[in-house]
């Protein structure tokens, strides 16, 4: 009987694992094929002409006509999205008019230096965002708390553009503290060989620090930028997740056995506040992945983000929708991730 019953228990775990999965992998088609069509028809919608963007405003009507027909933009648009749809998982964006090279070609090259930007700008918001967020929550109401939710404030307030020109006014023109925007010096440029995309991780790896320095001096300025917008969001929920935590009953048996209040803050509250931390630092780097376009733009950082305005710029639509798609993907791929990896830390939201 008590083999049967187990049998029973191992079945249904099997079968509630099976449909947990299940869910997931409709939940990741449903918004993958949301977000194509979505990108899609936003492209058919801007008053933007593919073909004339090829071609040219001077070009004779008949070879618009046949160009338009040889790119299937005179079918109609359930058709156009049912080959976009296929081209597109396949990997197929089409080629850019601004670089002649295919779109996809183009991502590989220029998208590590956004996933480089925004992880920098992530590490410095969370180092500093998590530390200040727990001190505003244990000095609640006094003048620390309030200059922390300041400092959050103008964060989500101030246009990143205007911080951005303020900020090399002052830290480069005047106080030549940082390097000019780009990326890296024209001397340094050659001087080692870009393995993985990641400039920084290829420098260390071979050995070129003086290489790594002037990276650091590009770098450090838009990353900070980044980073403060990133601090403001983690520093605000952090704040959130620790006043929640300190006014639990645990707490209060905690301090009762005479524990340090060093050690029931930083062990036993921010361990437990770390489990939904973890789902917002993930979203935080997303949304610089997703919201760096202003930022490279501003710093001249040759990332996604430029290419897209550049692209958007010059008409050049498959650049931008294949740029868009990308970066939607992993807006999704992090947020479901981040989903995932909370169920797995918070055994309380398995069974939900």
């Amino acid at each position: 009987m008590a083999k049967k019953t187990e049998a029973r228990r191992a079945s249904a775990r099997a079968s509630a694992f099976s449909w947990s999965v299940l869910r997931f992998l409709v939940t990741v088609v449903t918004t993958f094929l949301g977000l194509l069509a979505v990108t899609f028809f936003i492209g058919r919608v801007i008053p933007i002409d593919p073909v004339l963007a090829i071609l040219g405003d001077r070009a004779p009507a008949h070879v618009v006509d046949r160009v338009r027909e040889e790119l299937g933009l005179n079918l109609p648009l359930w058709q156009q999205f049912l080959i976009y749809l296929r081209q597109a998982l396949t990997g197929d964006f089409g080629t850019s008019v601004l670089t002649t090279n295919p779109v996809l070609t183009d991502i590989r090259r220029v998208f590590p230096a956004t996933i480089e930007l925004a992880t920098v700008g992530t590490i410095i918001g969370s180092v500093l965002g998590v530390p200040l967020g727990v001190l505003a929550a244990v000095k609640r109401g006094s003048l620390i708390d309030q200059i922390v939710r300041i400092i959050g404030l103008i964060g989500y307030s101030v246009p990143i553009f205007w911080l951005g020109l303020l900020s090399l006014l002052l830290f480069y023109a005047q106080l030549r503290w940082v390097a000019y925007p780009g990326r890296v010096d024209i001397i340094y440029e050659y001087s080692f060989t870009s393995v993985t995309g990641f400039f920084l991780l290829d420098a260390a790896w071979q050995g070129k620090w003086d290489v790594m320095w002037d990276l650091f001096r590009h770098i450090i300025l838009p990353a900070s930028l980044l980073g403060y917008f990133s601090l403001a969001y983690i520093s605000r929920m952090t704040r959130s997740f620790m006043l929640n935590e300190l006014s639990q009953e645990y707490i209060v048996a905690a301090r009762a056995k005479g524990l340090t209040e060093t050690r029931i803050i930083w062990f036993h509250a921010l361990r437990n506040a770390a489990v939904p931390l973890v789902t917002v630092i993930a979203l935080s780097y997303a949304g610089l992945l997703e919201g760096s376009v202003l930022t490279e733009t501003i710093f001249a950082w040759p990332g996604l983000g430029l290419y897209i305005t550049n692209s958007l710029q010059n008409a050049d639509m498959n650049a931008v929708l294949g740029g868009t798609v990308v970066i939607g993907s992993v807006f999704v791929g992090i947020n479901l991730l981040s989903d995932l990896l909370y169920r797995t830390l918070d055994p309380r939201t398995r069974s939900r």
